[in-house]
């Protein structure tokens, strides 16, 4: 029975100290949903999802005060959004480091689509690496819980047993699962956000499909498969740089590519605008090209 008390009471602490970081998001029609303080001068964070209009957004923060917001920016590929509430002195969660955590540690996942703060307790079930999400967001680690998603809790912060965050909870990602977009995604998008309104993206204009390579090359290069394209748009950086229907991409900016995801997780912020070098499979031959890399709209 102690035992029993000293968990119910431990798990109460656990709520209390993540009650004052999440918030009420009220930006669309039906029932508002949770929001979590990134930043003390007001950065909020939350599910983009859930955010349904572009204006008339308002914040209800812990202490009962309602204040206006402002969309900052949104991506839907990872169903962030970040808003800039009209308030100060707001107090961030801290934050764990997620390396250690475990399919079957405890968790509890808080919301506030109301005055006060809601709990319900899970663990994790589903770990794995980094993955892209079915809209093509890419996750810094799939981080699967078998917590209860009420109404109103997408946005919301998931605590660890210590009490610290680990990210934020969504229902958006995958329909029926109880997913949460872990803090080193938070810290990435919610500064692209901030910085640009949207997260950058690479984009070539090609579309193609996975190509196994010639016997020789397969030796030649340990690499057994290419993207073979099947499309290219005439006016975009890739039909600027050269490239053609029929040709097989082998590698990106001199890394390999196998998958077509290997060549979108390639085309990422920090090459946009950027000049980076192609081999392609064209008539049997290996050819190198340089193609300036756009931004996806």
């Amino acid at each position: 029975m102690e035992t029993l008390s000293n968990l119910s009471n431990a798990l109460t602490k656990t709520v209390e100290s993540g009650d004052q970081s999440v918030v009420r998001v009220e930006a669309r029609r039906r029932l508002p949903a949770s929001g979590i303080v990134w930043s003390p001068d007001g950065v909020i964070v939350t599910a983009h999802h859930i955010v349904k209009r572009d204006d008339d957004i308002r914040v209800g923060l812990p202490d009962g005060k309602v204040v206006p917001a402002k969309l900052m920016g949104r991506d839907r590929t990872t169903d962030l959004a970040v808003l800039r509430a009209e308030a100060v002195g707001l107090i961030t969660p801290a934050w764990a480091d997620g390396a250690s955590l475990r399919v079957g540690h405890l968790v509890l996942a808080l919301g506030r689509p109301g005055k006060r703060v809601m709990a319900t307790l899970g663990i994790v079930s589903a770990l794995d690496e980094n993955w892209r999400t079915p809209v093509g967001g890419q996750i810094d680690r799939y981080l699967q819980t078998d917590v209860v998603m009420y109404p109103g809790f997408s946005g919301g912060l998931l605590l660890n047993a210590e009490g610290k965050g680990l990210g934020l909870n969504t229902s958006a990602l995958l329909r029926g699962v109880s997913m949460s977009i872990p803090y080193p995604t938070l810290q990435r998008v919610v500064e692209a956000l901030l910085a640009h309104g949207r997260v950058r993206r690479g984009y070539l204009g090609v579309g193609g499909q996975p190509v196994r390579l010639p016997g020789e090359l397969t030796k030649e290069l340990d690499q057994e498969t290419g993207i073979l394209l099947v499309s290219v748009d005439p006016d975009s950086p890739a039909g600027r740089g050269g490239l053609v229907l029929g040709d097989t991409i082998i590698t990106f900016n001199n890394k390999p590519i196998r998958h077509l995801d290997d060549l979108l997780e390639l085309l990422s912020e920090e090459v946009v605008g950027v000049e980076v070098p192609l081999q392609i499979l064209r008539g049997g031959q290996i050819q190198e090209l340089m193609i300036v890399v756009g931004e996806r709209d």
